[in-house]
């Protein structure tokens, strides 16, 4: 089945058109073959390019570069994390691994901006963690002692505070962390793509079909051609499994957003004028709301069990309605058709929250499974598992395999049925929130 994404993200359109969009249109060989354009694929292919200046290195996409869950996702480039999707860390060491790699990711995608000076509304405004619901009280209080024990900097804000600084009075409490940072995906997944190494070729619309391994070749079929090459690098995400790569430890889910036409001068002023800000769910299944650099505000409030192929127009109309519904419970006083666009994109998760990064032959390696925070984390896992293959190694990746490994999933249709079980469970918890 072909990867069809709707044209509506906001991110992305944005954007000046491409024109140097190239297809498989004959048999090619390579050195190395990435699979999947997006943060990691990029990140990847560009310390390729460095450790290996003379080698032909190709990257293939099944959709445009940069235009999968690189350029559909809200935008937060997080130190830290409340919920990784339905668990938390209980012990502070596993915590601690956890945001050590947050960490680094940050430090990735800072390093990449300032070495090719490439403009994405780097914005280090912190992010809140809020709630309407005085029953989460708790949470937040024992989630701001977890971080201070760390030497994160944080702030307990109440309904009035909070009033002030977002522009709705619909949260009654929320905690501040400083070190996340706010951009535009469209834009930063962009200047991975604009500045490719000389010798990487970028493939575009091209989905592999199947690929098989015979002594140390591989051979990746295509629809009308295919690939030979020496070394794969699986950076796919989401789509992992629909190659056949650890497929028992991941599992894909469509979430879905809405986002405003930029606020008028008058539209602006009657929530006060914020500044830029980002506020995610204390619970799991609550609304990711974010107030842009440009006065644009937007909602991610739906994530499910979907075929990560397609949605339909139709679909995706259900979904924005209750975008719509998350807006206006935030800001009454804004137009009730002031939403622009709505897109889908797809997230890949874990049974226990880690992150896939390993050799699966001597010549086969993955990288993904992020579990909502791939803008550092991706980038990070790129660079470092070129690195990997490449047969060096750093102290990035021994933080990274310090983690633990993900855990086996059941097989299906029972795992689609306990994850549908579980969001009907979250989404009624956070109700409210959404």
């Amino acid at each position: 089945m072909n990867i069809i994404n709707d044209n509506n993200c906001s991110w992305i359109n944005d954007l000046d058109k491409r024109s140097n969009i190239k297809n498989l249109s004959k048999d090619k060989s390579c050195d190395w073959l990435i699979v999947g354009a997006g943060y990691t694929g990029l990140s990847a292919a560009r310390k390729l390019s460095e450790i290996h200046p003379g080698q032909k290195i190709i990257i293939v996409d099944a959709q445009l570069a940069g235009e999968g869950a690189s350029g559909r996702n809200s935008g937060y480039l997080v130190d830290t994390t409340l919920n990784d999707g339905f668990t938390s860390n209980k012990k502070l060491s596993n915590y601690k691994k956890k945001i050590d790699i947050y960490k680094l990711g940050i430090d990735a995608v800072k390093k990449f901006i300032k070495e090719y000076q490439v403009d994405c509304d780097w914005n280090e405004a912190g992010k809140y963690f809020a709630t309407s619901n005085n029953k989460d009280q708790k949470k937040l209080i024992n989630f701001s002692n977890t971080l201070s024990k760390l030497g994160f900097e944080n702030n307990l804000f109440n309904k009035e505070e909070l009033s002030k600084k977002l522009g709705t009075n619909f949260y009654s409490l929320a905690l501040y962390t400083k070190g996340g940072i706010l951009l535009h995906p469209g834009k930063l997944v962009r200047g991975m793509i604009d500045t490719l190494p000389y010798n990487v070729e970028l493939i575009e619309q091209s989905q592999m079909l199947e690929w098989k391994k015979i002594l140390d070749t591989i051979y990746c079929k295509f629809k009308n051609n295919k690939i030979t090459t020496k070394n794969i690098i699986f950076c796919t995400n989401g789509f992992l499994g629909s190659l056949g790569i650890k497929s028992n430890y991941n599992f894909p889910l469509t979430l879905t957003a809405s986002m405003t036409k930029p606020l008028t001068n008058d539209e602006f002023k009657s929530i006060g004028e914020p500044k830029e800000w980002g506020v995610l769910p204390v619970r799991p299944m609550g609304a990711t709301v974010r107030m842009t650099k440009d006065k644009r505000i937007l909602i991610r409030n739906t994530a499910e069990v979907y075929c990560p192929f397609k949605m339909s127009e139709n679909e995706l109309k259900k979904r924005s309605l209750i975008q719509k519904i998350g807006i206006k419970k935030r800001f009454p006083s804004l137009p009730s058709q002031i939403v622009e666009s709505s897109w889908s994109g797809i997230v890949s998760r874990t049974r226990n929250s880690s992150q896939i990064f390993e050799k699966i032959t001597n010549n086969v390696f993955v990288a993904g499974c992020y579990n909502g925070s791939g803008i550092g984390v991706g980038t990070l896992f790129g660079e470092q598992i070129a690195i990997k293959a490449s047969n060096e190694n750093t102290d990035e990746i021994n933080t990274i395999e310090s983690r633990d490994k993900p855990t086996w999933l059941p097989p299906q249709p029972f795992l689609n049925l306990g994850i549908r079980t579980r969001l009907m469970y979250e989404r009624f918890r956070s109700k409210l929130e959404i």
